[in-house]
């Protein structure tokens, strides 16, 4: 009995005088191989100061010393600001993301459980967006958008409907889980402009495409935060204002001669 409360009181005390001290990769592995549950030392991580070698061969380290892939995501995450009151990456004014609190099981924030594009809502949850289809075409075929002095003389990404189904307001913070082979930089953050009956925009300036090209001038530049491992935070800033947007997905190929066609997961920014 005495021993049972003696272990029941250190792991209620530990992290309390883990955080005291500073951790890094060594005392995250002394407290696995202690026996510690992933747990209670991501409370722990969560709980004190740290600085962290999150490169290649640090991940590689931890893994070879059998840190689970929660405990790992912690680590991330405290790296990258996540463990900061009110900063970024931590919740605060320029971010959407709130820690280890919202985790899940798998070491994701709660709500994230497959690959895909996230949005976070009002309450703060991390919701699935559902893609639309755009549709590359040129100007030519989408007269009634050239005489509307929107895009002219250019290839054009077009989706239906006048406004996005997903409504959101500033600032407004999607999360992005890759597939394994897709880097976020592959993603392109988009001003759609509105027409009665679709959004566009403006795919790639006349002369200057070839048969790979992105959204330009349309495009808005985005800071992508790493969370955790293949999971990234993108926020539209603020100054983008209202109006339609729209997260272009990779894998898309256009063409002046030939319509193509791809995924966009979009918003309308209220206020």
């Amino acid at each position: 009995m005495r021993k049972t409360f003696f272990a029941f009181l250190l792991l209620a005390i530990c992290p309390l005088v883990v955080a005291q001290q500073a951790l890094n990769n060594d005392s995250v592995i002394k407290l696995v191989k202690a026996g510690l549950s992933d747990d209670l030392i991501v409370t722990t991580i969560n709980a004190s100061p740290g600085t962290f070698d999150t490169s290649a061969n640090g991940l590689i380290a931890l893994k070879k010393a059998k840190v689970s892939d929660k405990v790992v995501a912690a680590i991330v995450v405290k790296a990258n600001g996540g463990g900061q009151p009110g900063g970024a990456g931590a919740g605060g004014p320029q971010s959407g993301f709130s820690p280890t609190a919202t985790m899940g099981p798998g070491g994701l924030p709660q709500g994230i459980d497959d690959v895909g594009v996230y949005l976070r809502d009002k309450n703060g949850a991390w919701v699935p967006l559902l893609p639309e289809m755009v549709v590359f075409e040129s100007s030519g075929k989408l007269k009634n958008i050239a005489s509307a002095g929107i895009v002219k003389g250019n290839l054009n990404g077009h989706i239906e409907g006048s406004r996005s189904r997903t409504n959101a307001n500033s600032p407004v913070a999607f999360a992005v889980y890759l597939p394994e082979t897709v880097e976020i930089t592959e993603y392109q953050l988009l001003h759609l402009h509105p027409t009665p009956d679709a959004r566009t925009f403006l795919s790639a300036a006349g002369g200057v495409l070839h048969t790979n090209a992105g959204a330009v001038r349309d495009e808005i530049d985005m800071q992508p935060e790493k969370i955790a491992p293949r999971l990234y935070q993108i926020i539209l800033p603020p100054s983008a204002g209202r109006g339609e947007y729209g997260l272009l997905a990779p894998g898309t190929s256009n063409s002046s001669n030939k319509e193509s066609s791809g995924k966009i997961y979009t918003v309308s920014v209220a206020e």
